[in-house]
């Protein structure tokens, strides 16, 4: 049960509604984790902006991969579980490539620069090494594109962070943190 309460579409304050209504179109249910953040009509708005901002960046496959491998680094079993249907569904990746990108790896080997670099900003809290960067740019990224690497992997870090704190019911199928190891 989460430990924090996540109102029914009904319930979500007035402010966070034409919100919620909007992504109940696009995607035909709101998952628990924007009901959950409707609970602060700002922080929706804040997060929506930078998702919808975010989405027109890179391609789909690479925002998936940089999402399973921020989730994997930050043991967030909800946007595992999400990002793997996601990856699966929308993204169109093989289950054998998901294993990969979450443990910041890829068969592909740009994707492999983006997805590695994503995990390492990550797990060292932004404290990536001149290599590091020289690598990312080597496999053809742009400065612009490394900007929303990192991006990426904030917007995934909050809502890694925001389930774990409220321990946020899964409402995809659920995909174990330990199937990477």
């Amino acid at each position: 049960m989460s430990r924090l309460s996540i109102p029914t579409l009904d319930d979500a304050p007035e402010a966070s509604r034409t919100t919620l209504d909007a992504i109940q179109k696009q995607l035909g249910a709101v998952p628990n984790l924007f009901r959950l953040i409707a609970i602060s009509p700002a922080a929706l708005q804040g997060f929506t902006g930078f998702q919808g901002a975010l989405s027109k960046t890179l391609d789909v496959k690479t925002r998936e991969r940089i999402a399973l491998a921020v989730a994997q680094v930050n043991g967030c079993q909800y946007c595992l579980s999400a990002h793997t249907y996601l990856a699966l569904n929308l993204a169109k990746l093989s289950a054998e490539e998901i294993a990969l990108n979450r443990q910041g790896a890829s068969h592909d080997g740009k994707a492999h620069a983006a997805v590695n670099f994503a995990a390492k900003v990550a797990r060292e809290r932004g404290q990536v090494t001149d290599a590091d960067v020289a690598t990312v740019r080597g496999a053809g990224f742009s400065d612009a594109q490394i900007v929303e690497i990192v991006a990426l992997v904030a917007e995934n870090s909050f809502t890694n962070y925001l389930n774990e704190v409220a321990k946020t019911d899964i409402d995809f199928p659920v995909t174990s943190l330990a199937q990477a190891a």
